[in-house]
Order: C-alpha cells, then structure tokens, then sequence
C-alpha cells in the first residue's frame, strides 16, 4: 500500500483508516512518541511529579523531624542536603528516563550489567504499594467514620477501658481511718468511699481517647504479630474501596492519571491553607508554631551528628529517588523536554509544602496543649501516632470538629493517592517495556490485574495483626535496598557507562551548556552525593534495632522475613550481572567489559532524535533488553 496515501500514525486496514489511539488508547494522534505515548500536556507531567514527591512523609514526618532537630535551625541542613544529595539524584533520574523513554528496568540498557538495580527499584516499589494503599485505607475509614455529630474519639466510650482518660488517673493515694494513715490503691478507694488525702495522689499517665480509638476500633489491634486474628472486615472494604480508585484513575495509563492528579495534587494545598488559617486563630496557636520552627529554635543542634543525617534521609525518601517512579514518569515527557527547570521546581515544591505543613500541623496541636494545660512536646507526635491519635484528638476537641475531621483525612486520602498512581505506573511501565504488544492490546485488564493482586498481597495487612506487617514492610523494604540502588545507580552512571558522556546526554535533550553550568553537577554525582548515600547507608545499619510497634518486639521469625524481604529485592543486582555475563561471550574478562557497555539498542527512543552519536542504534522496537555488545564495543548491525 502506497505509504504517501497512509500516514506513519495511521494503520491502513483496506479503505478502513485507523488511529493509534483507537487501539492503544493511551497514545494520543498528536503525541511524539506512537508507541508508548506521552504526556498531555506538560502540566500533567509536573503535577503528577509533585504529587508522587509530596506524600504522607511531608504532614506526619517532616514537622516532627524539624521540631525534634533545633526547629528552624533544621533548615539548614536539609537545604544543604537538598542540594547536595537530593536534586542532584533527582535530576539524573529525570533525565536518565526522558532520554531512552523507558521504565527503570529497560532503561538499563545503559548498562547491562546493572539491571538488577532497576528490577530492585521495582520490587521494593512493590512491596511499599502494598502497605501504602492500607495507609489510604485507614484514612478512608476515619473519614467515613467522621460523618456523625460528634466524632467518636472525642469521649472515652463503650470501647474503652478504665485507663483512658485525657488526664492522669490517681493510681494510689493516702487515706485517713481512725488516725491512722493508710496507703490504698484506686479500687479500693472507690470501693469504700474515702477520699484521697491533698498531694499523696500518685498518677499514671492515662490513654487519650483517640488512641484508644485507634487501637481497639480502628485497628482491632491483636497482642503482636504472633496473633494474626481475623480480618477486619471494615477495613478490608476500605482498602478495596482504596484499590478501584487507584485502578480507574490509571485504567488509560498517564492519559487518565494525568487528569486526576489536577485535583489530587492541589487539594491538599488548598486544606493545608485551611488548617492554617483555622489554626492560627486558635489559642495557643502561636505556642506550637514557636516550637515547630520559631524562637524555640535550637541551632546548636547543628553540632549533631544524628541532625544532619536525619535531614539527608528527610530529603532522600521525600523525592522518592530510587523508587523507580521517576525514571517511570519522565520516560513519557517528549525529548526536548526542559527536565532541568522541571527538576528544580519540583524539589522546590516538595521542600517548601513540607515547611508549609509544618505550621497548619503544629498551630492546631498548640491549641490542644494550650487546652489540655500541657507542654507541646507532650503533645506531638510523629507517623500515625500523629496522623491517627494526636491530629484527630486535637480535632475532637474543635468546634465543628466533624467538618475538621473530614477535611484533614480526605487531604491524606489524596496526598496517598498521588504517591500510588506513580508507584502503580511505575509496575506498569515496566511491563510495557517489557511486553509492548501484549501491553497496548491489554492495558486495562493488566492494570487492574496490578491491582486486584496488590488487593489480595495487602489483606494480610488489614488483620487485626495488620499494623505489625505494616510496619515490619516499611521498616526493612523502604530503608536499606533503596539506598543500595542509589548508590549503585550513580557509582554506574558516572563512574562506568561515564558522567561526561552522560551529560551529552542530557544536552542533546536541553541543549549545550557552559562547562560551569556542569561544574556543581559533577562534584556531586561522582563524588559528593555518592558518599553521603554510603554514608547514611552504613550509619542505618550500624544503628540497625529491631523492630517493633508500640513497644510490642516483633518474634524472630518476624525479623526474619524482614531479611528475607529485602534480601529479595536486592538479590536481583547480583543474579541479572551474573544471567549478563553468561550471555556475553569471549573469556571472563571481555565478558565484564562488553556488559559495563551500552547495549546496541541503547539511546534516544526514536530515530529522529538519535543524531550521529546514535545514528548505529539499534532500533528498540527489534530488539530486547539481552542484547549486548560485542566484545570490541561496537554495535551491531541493524
């Protein structure tokens, strides 16, 4: 058939004309790239950026970091590590991703030997889908479990025991009877009708009543992981409820997400200016804010060591470097995309809308201890304790603290969902790469397919033993192998495959740039940010503890399978060199030099943006990721 009659974007099926976009419907007429799409529009790129970056981590981590490390003299340390671990790392990544137009573990044609590191990003993205989605789940619950007149933590209820109480209880005392002085326990107090003699009370700290809530309602929490219980069955229907959002919004892949990231990426701004507002006309509001970041600033904590390492562990998992997702997301910008300004205004973003969170989170627990009569610090917590028992309990105590209620969960129910979006189309992308055909004829049913099977992985995570499992995920899969496949992933980049050529890389994409321009970028990916990944690698697993959840130990066979799944992730950097090695030929030696070479089809996805330093590559479409070069370094033929 004449191709003159039929445009390269048309299939000609006799007189019948059919767009790309008809049976792949995720790729657009008008997009650049007919194979695996590309973003709508440029904001649709940058919002789902921001969204995957800005998650839980920056309302419930971030604050209680700041307030913990000197308050306002924290910042110094994370914008130092913003600049010298976090944006260098991130704009790599978006660079690495745009350029070849592949998900993380294709893009390592780069390098073939370390494809393992891309397989490693994916699994752990994986294994963290799995409990974040439960995280979701809890939101939803709480939201739902605001629409009543009243919130039901506000007061000590049918669910509690004698222990709760927003005040201390009087465990002992001294009592008077016939002259003499006896010391009584409460119950035999009450018991016998007496009455405590003034100051020889002896209190015990009681339990808020939203954290009774959350343990025996919420959660239905068992004794420990030894205890598995049942499911819970309520949120179990959340955490389905959690699983058909995510699948709809990304059942058209970036073309569908890139749509509801328009509200989910900028509703929580608009609650957070919300709270703040709300906050701030609070009394005792000011107390919290001078805590969090003001005149209770202590700079000498900035002779800390633990300081600065938290700031640089801040900023590495806020960015969601490694995880894959970047890599992931940039791969469906157009070539000649600007990632460097999109790079820069992105970790912009995500730095400032945690220092923003800070003060709508701290004003609202500075009126609860104005309230209650106590310290903040006695008041603020960190990760769900803050979330789930500190944040509600301060909303109990509101006027119209339903609507207060609803607000601040519905914010986390889209700040968690953003962050899912990009995990799940980091698996999808993936398989795309990996399976093109089946992928642009099944989009839809893998995708849910994703779903439904992380669904299914997360149940046990919902058992009244959930909260251990939860946690025992995070603590393991999100630490260790993500920091291991940073460093190997720049030690790769710049120390092999070479940073020089890397960087005619990126400016074949942005155009040239002056040598002082790569000055700053050069120090830190072959030296500064490297080292200080390596650093904050070694001082975790020195200060490695085990784990455990409110001071419950998990058992041996907890930890583990902790081991057991990290080691499942990371195992794979070593089995991928060795499967590289055994397919290249000549002796041991020319083997690993021919695998630390760009595969032959390794470079610009499509050939018009390949010019002569690719105008040999092999086209991606023919080939597949075990293509490898010849022993001289030479490509193949096409």
């Amino acid at each position: 058939m004449d191709k003159l009659k039929c445009p390269s974007f048309f299939k000609c099926r006799g007189k019948e004309k059919v767009t790309a976009s008809s049976e792949n419907f995720h790729v657009g007429e008008n997009d650049e790239n007919q194979d695996r799409g590309n973003w709508s529009k440029k904001s649709d790129y940058i919002l789902s950026m921001v969204g995957y970056a800005v998650g839980l981590g920056n309302v419930w981590r971030f604050p209680y970091l700041t307030y913990n490390n000197g308050g306002g003299a924290f910042l110094i340390p994370y914008a130092i590590m913003l600049a010298l671990a976090g944006l260098p790392l991130y704009f790599l990544e978006c660079s690495l991703g745009q350029f070849a137009s592949l998900g993380p573990v294709s893009v390592w044609r780069i390098l073939p030997l370390f494809q393992g590191v891309g397989i490693t990003m994916v699994l752990i993205s994986i294994f963290v889908t799995i409990y974040y989605n439960v995280i979701i789940a809890y939101s939803l619950y709480y939201m739902f479990a605001s629409f009543q007149r009243e919130l039901p933590w506000k007061n000590c209820s049918y669910w509690a025991d004698n222990t709760c109480s927003r005040s201390p209880i009087v465990t002992h005392c001294n009592v008077s009877k016939l002259g003499e002085i006896f010391q009584v326990n409460k119950s035999w107090l009450d018991a016998n009708n007496f009455t405590c003699i003034n100051g020889s009370e002896v209190y015990q700290p009681g339990q808020l009543p939203s954290e009774q809530y959350w343990n025996k309602v919420a959660l239905q929490r068992s004794s420990g992981l030894d205890e598995p219980g049942v499911i819970v069955w309520y949120l179990a229907l959340c955490l389905l409820l959690a699983w058909l959002i995510v699948g709809t919004a990304l059942f058209k892949g970036i073309k569908s997400s890139g749509k509801v990231v328009y509200f989910t990426a900028i509703f929580p701004y608009v609650v957070l200016l919300i709270l703040l507002i709300r906050g701030a006309t609070l009394d005792g509001s000011s107390k919290g804010i001078s805590y969090y970041i003001g005149a209770q600033s202590n700079f000498t904590k900035l002779r800390e060591a633990e300081v600065w390492k938290d700031a640089a562990t801040q900023i590495f998992y806020s960015l969601s470097v490694a995880w894959g997702g970047l890599v992931a997301l940039s791969s469906y910008n157009k070539f000649n995309n600007n990632c460097f300004s999109d790079a820069i205004v992105i970790c912009l973003t995500n730095c400032l809308t945690s220092v923003f969170a800070g003060f709508a989170i701290f004003s609202i627990l500075g009126h609860m201890a104005h309230i209650s009569g106590k310290e903040v610090s006695q008041v603020v917590k960190s990760g769900f304790d803050l979330a789930f028992i500190a944040y509600p309990e301060a909303l109990a105590l509101l006027p119209g603290g339903p609507f207060w209620s609803i607000l601040f969960f519905f914010m986390l129910l889209t700040l968690g969902l953003d962050s899912q979006f990009a995990s799940i189309e980091t698996i999808t992308t993936t398989i795309q790469d990996l399976f093109p055909k089946v992928m642009k004829k099944m989009r839809v049913p893998i995708t849910l397919g994703c779903c439904l099977v992380l669904f299914l992985l997360g149940l046990v995570c919902v058992t009244q033993a959930g909260i251990y499992w939860v946690h025992l995920i995070d603590h393991f899969c999100a630490g260790w192998g993500i920091l291991i496949a940073a460093i190997l992933e720049l030690m790769g980049i710049m120390w092999i495959y070479g940073g020089n050529r890397f960087i005619e890389d990126i400016e074949m994409m942005i155009g040239t740039k002056r040598w002082i321009f790569w000055l700053w970028w050069r120090a830190c990916w072959f030296v500064i940010t490297p080292m200080l990944l390596t650093a904050i690698l070694i001082w975790s697993l020195v200060q490695f503890h085990r784990p455990d959840y409110a001071k419950i130990p998990y058992p041996d066979w907890g930890v583990a399978l902790g081991w057991c799944m990290i080691i499942f992730c990371i195992i794979w950097i070593p089995i991928m060199a060795i499967i590289k090695l055994i397919q290249a030929e000549g002796t041991i030696l020319q083997r690993i030099v021919s695998c630390c070479r760009p595969a032959s089809n390794w470079g610009p996805y499509l050939e018009r943006h390949r010019g002569e330093r690719y105008k040999n590559m092999v086209d991606p479409k023919k080939e597949t990721d075990h293509e490898i070069p010849t022993v001289s370094g030479s490509r193949k033929p096409e």
